[in-house]
């Protein structure tokens, strides 16, 4: 002990003595890392020298954290528990020793010292946050540092060291990983304990609205435990008729400029605390106060926020009704802060900037808090040499392979009764035929006729399964092409053609067709020109023959009369044909005159 007393007066860097005293100390079998017995032997050894040094800052009434401290001529001397602290880190830090030792004495001197050298005690933890943080540190120490840390949370005043409660939550927050579960409400536990106290009975001699007073204060009984208000409808109920009140009393109370200058006290530290004074002989001037305004106005805010969580289940979100309730309550409140000076636009507006980004934390508690932290992909080296082999896959290639063993039974999965599957005509065009129906009385907006892909894909069933139905579109529109079938009498009426309807489509039709042949019969005129000299000069080559079967054998009248009855015949099948290629808008001249000849 008596050689790191020695080394604490000793001028320089502590790396250029540290590993030198621990070596005298201790005598170690390996020069540059103690064993387990040497470092706890090393442990007890520091403990026991911490604990003289406090006893001694103590009797002689300095500061522990600047014991020893003196300024020479030439340099100052550093005080001598902030020196041993250094020492111990720097053996830490080059794993000279176990690498949780700084932690245990930093843990033993908060605990034998009071609050106030806490302060600086804490204050040289947040000077060496980077050097604690270090991996090979954190691992052996991070638990030790959490224990310390909640023990001066414990023996700290909430309501009166807000501020050095708040070093320790951002030391903590910076000290610990982003994804650390240690310091994260897994399940969304409330401090139920945190009760506010006010008066039950009113007081003699003051004049005040004693109901407002009570209503005002009962707010926090919810504020405390939002997720009973969500449970207990008569709850929400009561909740929301006090906070009209106190929301009435401040509109028709508003600050003005002026008022909230003089009377705003948050840029003073001193006044600060976390919690207001109830008493009612305060009331009055606290409703002048813009801070206290605020202060009431975040927590509704919070609240809403809470109860509109996204992260919730089926079973605890909000109804309809209560969804409309908290919208409106919503933007009363959010126009109050505006109106509160002073910089109400801009305090409004960082507000709502918190509360959005605090719906990305409560996601992410939800998904069971996944590390932010992702580890580098290691590259292996493939071999000199060795050819990478193509994988193999059943199905042709990654992705149909892994959609194949998706399924246990693929094959089973392809006959499936339950597979879906494209519908008939009629069962497809039931929602349509019921719209159509008067007396259900569908709105336009919500009508099947105005959905463009419900029509779009009905037309397509029709033209591959309804023909007659589809051709209906033309004159009635999407609605003609619903079946008969389904449609009630008074409206079937409507789309059924009546048979002089179908006599003049037919006749408009065929009108319709003789104009088309027309118009292509003048557009083939030179060509059945030259087509029909072509003929002509064939009849004449084959009537010569025929003249003379004439004159070398004479019919019978008998063969005379059969001829002319086959004559006629053929002559009105020619001619009944020639009609039907005006009908079917045809024109083929050189395949009837061969027919004929």
């Amino acid at each position: 002990m008596e050689i790191f007393k020695q080394a604490l007066l000793k001028p320089g860097p502590p790396e250029s003595f540290a590993l030198q005293v621990v070596q005298e100390a201790i005598k170690p079998q390996k020069q540059t890392k103690l064993a387990q017995d040497e470092n706890q032997l090393l442990e007890n050894i520091l403990r026991k020298l911490l604990q003289e040094l406090v006893s001694c800052a103590v009797q002689s009434g300095e500061k522990i954290m600047q014991y020893g401290q003196s300024i020479d001529d030439e340099e100052a001397i550093q005080s001598q528990i902030p020196r041993l602290l250094d020492i111990v880190l720097y053996l830490c830090e080059k794993e000279h020793v176990e690498g949780g030792m700084i932690f245990q004495l930093l843990e033993d001197l908060t605990e034998m010292s009071t609050m106030r050298n806490c302060k600086d005690i804490f204050a040289y933890i947040e000077s060496k946050q980077d050097i604690l943080g270090k991996q090979e540190l954190f691992a052996r120490g991070k638990l030790v540092m959490l224990r310390t840390c909640n023990q001066l949370l414990r023996r700290l005043s909430k309501a009166n060291d807000v501020v050095f409660c708040g070093r320790i939550l951002m030391f903590l927050a910076h000290f610990f990983p982003l994804s650390e579960r240690s310091a994260v409400n897994i399940k969304g536990v409330f401090n139920t304990s945190n009760e506010t106290k006010y008066e039950k009975d009113a007081p003699e001699g003051i004049s005040l609205d004693f109901n407002f007073y009570k209503t005002f204060w009962s707010l926090q009984e919810h504020f405390c435990n939002p997720a009973s208000i969500s449970l207990a409808p008569t709850k929400w109920q009561k909740f929301t008729s006090n906070l009209m009140v106190v929301l009435n009393t401040f509109e028709a109370q508003p600050l003005s400029d002026e008022e909230g200058n003089a009377n705003n006290l948050e840029e003073e530290a001193a006044t600060f605390s976390i919690k207001y004074l109830t008493s009612s002989k305060l009331m009055g001037l606290e409703l002048k106060d813009p801070s206290f305004r605020r202060h009431i106005l975040v927590q509704c805010l919070v609240l809403f926020d809470y109860l509109k969580a996204p992260g919730k289940n089926d079973k605890d979100l909000p109804s309809d009704s209560m969804k409309e309730e908290i919208k409106s309550c919503e933007e009363r409140v959010k126009k109050l802060l505006e109106m509160t000076p002073p910089k109400g636009k801009e305090f409004l507006n960082n507000i709502e900037h918190i509360l959005e980004r605090e719906k990305n934390w409560v996601w992410w508690k939800r998904d069971g808090c996944p590390p932010f932290e992702r580890q580098p992909i290691e590259k292996k080296a493939v071999q000199d040499g060795a050819k990478k082999r193509r994988p193999r896959w059943r199905m042709g290639n990654k992705e149909l392979s892994q959609l194949w063993k998706w399924a246990d039974q693929n094959p089973n999965a392809l006959t499936d009764p339950q597979r879906v599957r494209t519908p008939a005509v009629s069962e497809y065009w039931k929602p349509l035929a019921e719209d159509m129906d008067l007396s259900a009385g569908i709105e336009a907006e919500y009508h099947h006729k105005n959905n463009r892909v419900y029509c779009w894909k009905g037309l397509r069933f029709a033209a591959r399964q309804d023909l007659d139905g589809f051709s209906r579109f033309t004159e009635y529109g999407i609605e003609g092409v619903v079946p008969m079938e389904l449609l009630p009498s008074d409206v079937r009426s409507k789309y059924q053609a009546k048979p002089s309807d179908r006599s003049k489509r037919a006749k408009k039709e065929e009108t319709k067709g003789a104009a088309q042949q027309a118009e292509e019969n003048q557009i083939a005129t030179p060509a059945s020109e030259i087509d029909g000299e072509g003929t002509r000069v064939d009849l004449e080559a084959s009537a010569a023959p025929m003249d003379t079967d004439v004159t070398a054998t004479t019919p019978t009248a008998d063969e005379n009369q059969k001829q002319s009855s086959d004559t006629d015949a053929g002559q009105e099948a020619g001619q009944s044909e020639a009609e039907a290629g005006m009908i079917d808008g045809e024109t083929d001249a050189e395949v009837d005159l061969d027919a004929v000849g």
